[in-house]
């Protein structure tokens, strides 16, 4: 008896090896008699039991689950080709998803290290009657008011920008002997409560006191370093210079340290806002809570109080404590709260302390993520099946040997797991390799540390052994079931749900690809549209100065005259605000004879002589301003509009407005204009907005923000140095701060540049993947069809003709995923697209496009499995038969 099992085991062993590819030289018909000879002669001396037990002790044992995990990397380097591209198809896909995750982590963390986060909320305000308007900011007695009649409410502070807009400032200070002087981006003024509220790591100084004297300012550590070189700079002085605060000097209370984790105020300088213009200002303004919309308001609720039972309370404080201020105003002002770890999701905020991110475009990245990896899990899933007649042998024989089904399938998801775990660690190491890349193309400063950020190393851990569960789960179900009598007399053929799972895997790894294929052509040619789009005015060769000190602002006219003499510049002309970048300055009016309840709201610029003509923006009645009309023009407040405020105001033809004098009405008091000229409409903001009603006063004084040089055709640089250098002898101790108008007009499209470049990258990915998951659909096709495909060559057909015949089988599987990829597509980007104003319309070329992208590629990847197929030897494969 031991002779029998010892010789059925030999031979066993040996057809295991045969069909595990190890003796290809054996005879497949002589292995399956050994085998079936084999089984008879276990059952019939009674030993198949004894077998099943011993399978059943060693399944149940500690060291199968080893065992398991030793024969998977066993049979994972046998099958070397098939072993790299599952590993490959899920590193990229881990990949791809880590990256995501981690850009998704960081843009909603932001300012969760607070000690009172959760408590924390920022008074922002809806303005009815100037469409659908959200600010982020509020007029500067609001806090202090809520907080005297709220009682949830346990404390208030206030954040305010050194400037009307891009938040930069003069800082001078003394750096050993010499002076230097700069501008700098992220300078605020805060109140003393700053401080208590917010959580900073303060290397120097006390933070609950920095602030409560004015003439002070705190710097953080990097701050610290570049203005006067060291850390410790407590006591130190430097000297401010702005138009809204004034020039003061600021003693050094305190130096921080910034948290790891982000934040919506990204702050360098914060000064105390006590002591200059901008503390006048808040006097003069009193408890007026409809205007002055330029401060940034929090509040600290206590414990246990509920924000939404809080902002239920508003609307009638506001008719309380603004009534009065409201009238004479079109709009009404209805204030509600956003939690602070949401601030910088509110992507639909007006005047935010910093750039917002996009909750759609966290959206679809994710998306992006998901499919991505659910095309690695498809591609994973196509290979293992199409290895099961490779692998059909192995079960039966192994199920002879005694194997229960439960353990077949530990064995095959084992296998599954270890290519999981091999591909997460590849994973990890392509993310360290891509972190500068991808931080780059995402504009945020991304790291990765496997100690520091464990959680994203466990989360991702825990997704990988389900990613290699589930991705091995229908193999292992599907292999496992095999019924060795059919397997072992060579009856074996491929299940039609098999086929159909692994056709529909291709549809939906190219339907996904197709998807983004389309997104990333339509978002491309937005982009153009916007680039190249006519704005109405001159945006090229347009340098635009700040004015943000009062040394600069007086000497305006004086540059203005000389830069006027230099062949370099055609026009100079300045303003308060410029196109792109508007600032919320705006009127009610309405026409001769109407009632002050007719009143209709226009956007203002004000502006000097020469700012239209610097601009080219088009006349189309009456005149612009000059300077022979300056002084008739200031005394008779006359008004420039554009074509949308002629219509507003009701005039049919923009001739009609000429001459027309308008009224405007606020806080009690009744102003005249006369309209002197109508200009074309023009993009005074970005095209995401429509084109609404908007006027040009002529600034009195002449006090500018902005001076716009329109530069003349030649070396743009060399042109750029001449100014610099007018600047330079007007104003020594004041450095230029200059951008172009084209530049900063594009800035405005920074998020959709940003999701253009990362969706083209991982469309790359997503191809590559979904190509993966195509050729081992073509390898495993070609394989099944060897046969017939030799046949047809001995029956005289050509290479030609079976390539062909193949080839279309796959064509048709990737038209279906067109098909249905194109009209998803289609419905996503067409939504997309109602975010802009102006936008293109999804042509035909889009898809075109698309489908020779996704032939060419689907062709080539098949081709190669293909052409071997078809050039396979008839009589060698034939032989055997």
């Amino acid at each position: 008896m031991q002779n029998e099992l010892l010789i059925g085991g030999i031979i066993l062993f040996r057809c295991v090896r045969t069909h595990q590819g190890v003796e290809r030289e054996s005879n497949p018909l002589v292995d399956r008699i050994f085998c079936r000879i084999c089984r008879i002669s276990l059952m019939k001396r009674g030993n198949w039991n004894r077998l099943e037990k011993v399978n059943s002790f060693s399944a149940n044992s500690v060291s199968m689950f080893f065992n398991c995990f030793k024969i998977a990397w066993r049979i994972l380097q046998k099958r070397k080709l098939f072993s790299f591209i599952n590993i490959l198809g899920l590193s990229a896909g881990l990949t791809c998803c880590m990256l995501i995750t981690m850009y998704i982590f960081n843009e909603t963390s932001y300012d969760a290290y607070h000690r009172n986060a959760d408590n924390i909320y920022q008074v922002a305000h809806e303005i009815t009657g100037l469409g659908e308007l959200k600010l982020a900011s509020a007029p500067a007695a609001t806090g202090e008011l809520m907080k005297s009649v709220f009682p949830e409410i346990e404390q208030t502070t206030r954040l305010a920008t050194m400037s009307y807009a891009e938040d930069k400032t003069l800082v001078s200070c003394h750096v050993g002997k010499e002076e230097e002087h700069s501008f700098y981006e992220k300078v605020y003024l805060a109140d003393p409560s700053f401080f208590r509220m917010f959580t900073y790591d303060f290397i120097r100084g006390d933070a609950t006191t920095s602030l409560s004297r004015p003439g002070t300012v705190v710097l953080s550590e990097e701050m610290a370093k570049k203005l006067l070189g060291i850390t410790d700079a407590l006591g130190k002085v430097i000297h401010v210079s702005s138009v809204l605060n004034g020039e003061h000097d600021y003693i050094v209370t305190g130096v921080f340290r910034p948290f790891d984790s982000p934040s919506h105020i990204d702050a360098k300088i914060i000064l105390s806002i006590m002591g200059g213009g901008v503390e006048e200002a808040i006097k003069r303004q009193g408890t007026n809570i409809v205007s002055d919309f330029f401060y940034y308001t929090y509040l600290q609720l206590r414990p246990g109080s509920s924000a939404a039972n809080l902002q239920a309370k508003f609307p009638s404080f506001m008719n309380k404590y603004a009534g009065k201020d409201q009238m004479g105003f079109s709009y009404k002002v209805i204030p509600f709260l956003i939690p602070l770890k949401s601030i910088h999701l509110e992507e639909d905020l007006k005047a935010a302390m910093t750039e917002s991110s996009s909750k759609k475009g966290l959206y679809i990245l994710g998306s992006v993520a998901f499919f991505t990896l659910l095309i690695a899990c498809f591609n994973f899933m196509n290979l293992m099946t199409a290895q099961s007649s490779k692998r059909s042998a192995e079960v039966g024989l192994r199920k002879v040997f005694g194997a229960e089904r439960k353990s077949l399938i530990t064995q095959f998801l084992s296998e599954s797991l270890l290519m999981s775990l091999i591909a997460l660690l590849a994973a990890y190491l392509l993310t360290f390799m891509l972190i500068p890349l991808f931080s780059s193309l995402a504009g945020k400063s991304l790291s990765f540390s496997l100690l520091s950020d464990w959680k994203v190393v466990v989360t991702f851990l825990g997704l990988t052994v389900m990613t290699g569960f589930i991705a091995g789960s229908y193999p292992a179900f599907y292999l496992s079931s095999f019924i060795p009598v059919k397997v072992l007399n060579g009856k074996f053929s491929a299940s039609f749900s098999a086929a159909i799972l692994r056709k529909g895997l291709v549809i939906l790894q190219f339907s996904i690809s197709v998807i983004m294929i389309i997104a990333s052509i339509v978002i491309g040619r937005q982009l153009r549209f916007l680039q190249r789009a006519d704005l109405g005015f001159d945006k090229d060769r347009q340098m635009i100065v700040s004015m943000r000190s009062q040394s600069s602002r007086k000497a305006f006219a004086a540059v203005a005259d000389q830069l006027l003499k230099l062949p370099a510049v055609r026009n100079v002309g300045g303003s308060v605000t410029y196109p792109g970048h508007y600032e919320g300055f705006d009127k009610n009016f309405y026409k001769d004879g109407e009632s002050p309840d007719h009143k209709r709201d226009i956007k203002i610029n004000y502006i000097d002589t020469r700012y239209l003509q610097t601009l080219n923006i088009r006349l189309l009645a009456g005149r612009l301003f000059s300077d022979d009309f300056y002084t008739a023009d200031t005394t008779a407040n006359a008004l420039v509009i554009n074509e949308a405020a002629t219509q507003s105001l009701g005039f049919s033809k923009a001739q009609d407005a000429i001459s027309r004098t308008i009224h405007s009405f606020s806080s009690g008091r009744v102003r005249n204009y006369i309209i002197v000229g109508v200009v074309k409409n023009f993009n005074f903001e970005d095209l995401h907005v429509a084109i609404g009603p908007c006027c040009f006063i002529l600034n009195t004084p002449p006090e500018y923000n902005y001076m716009t040089i329109h530069v003349a055709p030649g070396n743009l640089q060399a042109s750029i140095g001449a100014i610099g250098n007018t600047w330079k002898n007007i104003l020594p101790s004041e450095p230029m701060d200059y951008s172009l108008l084209d530049e900063g007009f594009q800035q405005n499209y920074d998020g959709e540049n940003k999701l253009f470049s990362l969706i083209k990258g991982f469309t790359v990915i997503a191809i590559f993947i979904s190509c993966l998951g195509l050729y081992a659909l073509a390898k495993f096709s070609a394989g099944q069809r060897i046969r017939e495909i030799c046949v047809r060559k001995v029956l005289g057909a050509s290479k030609l003709s079976i390539v062909t015949l193949i080839s279309k089988d796959f064509l048709k599987l990737t038209g279906i995923a067109l098909l249905a990829g194109g009209a998803l597509a289609w419905l996503i980007m067409n939504k997309w697209l109602q975010t802009f104003a102006y936008r293109i319309t999804i042509s035909w070329t889009v898809f075109a496009i698309t489908i020779v992208i996704v032939f060419f590629i689907a062709l080539l990847t098949i081709s190669f499995q293909i052409i071997r197929a078809a050039a396979a030897s008839p009589a060698k494969t034939l032989r055997s038969e």
